[in-house]
């Protein structure tokens, strides 16, 4: 019997063994849903963004491409703020749209995805509608195909392979090693490249020969070199003045792995000191061509470090030690601490769940205004331990909480998932819970209660703008929110409630919504 377009489309996902599917169904989709095979899993969501997010983190925590299904120009609109955020993150999505039925697309009838290719971009590698159906089966392989090749990303039947990695000019390479190690005091500056490619034994490899500080590219959605490292230095700022006087003094910088560089507010300044030379290896062309400074070398960012630790040369140990910030990764400092009222500050709360939760632990975060608190008290010292996003995009960390601790499952690692969500960033993708819930996943939500938009506050103090309305957000009753989805609900408010509601979560099938009450501080953005 001749098989079907549908039955050759799913053999071939079973093929490249991607047999999850993540999404929210729509009427568009229901002819590709049908009988849904038995081998095959969906994880539903109940928004198409969190159908995105959840993919994202199951994605990266599997290293191995993500299926997403979601409901044509509707959905795919409601996705586009998590779209944004994988193609920042770099993640290997396939993302499918349906469409209105070919006998009505001229007439542009209701929920008709109209211009198809066009509605996803810029943040997708490949956006492509079949022309004919028999070209389905063949989409998906070159889909599968160009969001694994570097860099990485989001893509809207021989079933063949593709290279991931590339490697670099080896003259260039050999011209990088050299003015490196002639440098009289160089720096490293990691980026998340290194790991998401397994790279932090080789990063340390290499800045151990060198002996020089290692820093963290601003605002790194992954940790590149372990934070508890003597060489560490901590995260640079995210804006310019502040992070070209943070190297000042320094003569050759070389960041592998970021782009160059990620600036959020807008400070005046030089983009690095006088005096500074810059050298960027990246694997993606338009990272290489935006950067406003520096020579750059495009290569896989483990394989050029692997590289470079053959061919430079080696220093002496320090006789200094190197001069490590508070807040680890975080791009600004803690708060100043607030007069005590009764409720915990955030800085004890961090260090209350840090204390109760596990080594191996899986950190996942999305708390702006709460930053230098959490890297203080919670360093990352192990590849794969810490997540968040890297667009600035709010609702991205919830649900991708359920797909990390989903590939947590199934890859039979089953580490445990902390994630620490914003009492206001909690609201943009607050349906996730259910999706947690649903699957039994044992993540701790902590969601520190500020009952305000502390970042925003923080910004109009940097730009001067007193009296912006809808900055504070009272009235959320976060634990109902939690039991309405299906989760357990816990409410803290001292640090051994923190320590035994974490402990409690630890032992549960499912996930644990913790609620605290914090002190509202505003934190200096840089």
């Amino acid at each position: 019997m001749e098989k079907t377009i549908r039955q050759v489309t799913f053999e071939l996902l079973r093929q490249l063994n991607i047999t999850t599917v993540f999404g929210n169904p729509g009427s568009t989709e229901e002819t590709f849903l049908k009988n849904f095979p038995a081998d095959f899993r969906y994880i539903q969501t109940l928004h198409e963004s969190s159908a995105v997010a959840a993919a994202d983190g199951y994605a990266q925590s599997t290293r191995n491409v993500a299926l997403v299904n979601v409901h044509t120009s509707a959905g795919l609109s409601n996705a586009m703020s998590n779209i944004l955020t994988a193609y920042m993150n770099r993640t290997p999505l396939i993302i499918t749209a349906g469409n209105q039925t070919r006998d009505m697309l001229l007439m542009e009838p209701w929920l008709t995805n109209i211009k198809p290719e066009t509605l996803p971009e810029p943040w997708v590698k490949w956006s492509y509608q079949p022309v004919r159906a028999e070209d389905v089966p063949a989409a998906f392989m070159r889909a599968y195909a160009m969001a694994l090749q570097p860099p990485a990303g989001p893509d809207s039947a021989v079933v063949r392979t593709v290279s991931h990695r590339i490697s670099a000019d080896p003259v260039r390479m050999r011209e990088f090693a050299q003015r490196v190690s002639e440098a009289k005091n160089p720096v490293l500056i990691y980026g998340s490249s290194l790991a998401r490619g397994e790279g932090w034994d080789a990063g340390v490899r290499l800045a151990e020969k060198l002996n020089i500080p290692v820093y963290s590219a601003p605002a790194s959605e992954r940790p590149p070199f372990p934070e508890s490292h003597p060489l560490y230095a901590g995260g640079l700022p995210f804006a310019m003045k502040p992070l070209s006087d943070k190297l000042a003094g320094y003569d050759v910088a070389l960041i592998i792995g970021a782009p160059v560089f990620r600036y959020y507010p807008y400070m005046a300044g030089d983009y690095i000191p006088a005096g500074l030379q810059l050298l960027h290896i990246t694997d993606d062309p338009q990272e290489a061509g935006r950067a406003p400074v520096g020579d750059s070398l495009l290569s896989d960012a483990v394989l050029a470090v692997e590289q470079l630790t053959e061919l430079v040369t080696a220093r002496p140990a320090r006789t200094a030690a190197v001069s490590k910030q508070p807040h680890g990764m975080a791009p600004h400092p803690a708060a100043p601490e607030p007069a005590s009222d009764g409720l915990l500050s955030a800085s004890q709360l961090f260090r209350a769940v840090r204390s109760a939760m596990p080594e191996d632990t899986i950190l996942t975060e999305e708390s702006p205004s709460n930053l230098g608190e959490l890297h203080a008290a919670w360093p990352v010292d192990k590849p794969d331990s810490f997540y968040t996003f890297a667009s600035g995009s709010l609702g991205w960390t919830l649900p991708a909480s359920a797909g990390i601790a989903l590939g947590e499952r199934d890859s039979g690692r089953n580490r445990p998932v902390a994630a620490i969500i914003g009492d206001g960033s909690m609201q943009y993708s607050v349906q996730g819970l259910w999706t947690a819930a649903q699957h039994q996943l044992p993540i701790l939500f902590v969601i520190p209660e500020n009952g305000q938009y502390g970042i925003l506050k923080s910004f109009a103090v940097l730009e001067d703008t007193p009296g912006v309305p809808g900055l504070d957000i009272p009235g959320l009753d976060i634990a109902a929110l939690a039991t309405g989805y299906g989760c357990t609900a816990v409410r803290a408010t001292t640090e051994d409630e923190v320590i035994a509601a974490c402990k409690a979560a630890l032992l549960r099938k499912g996930p644990t919504v913790l609620a605290v009450p914090i002190r509202p501080a505003v934190p200096p953005l840089m």
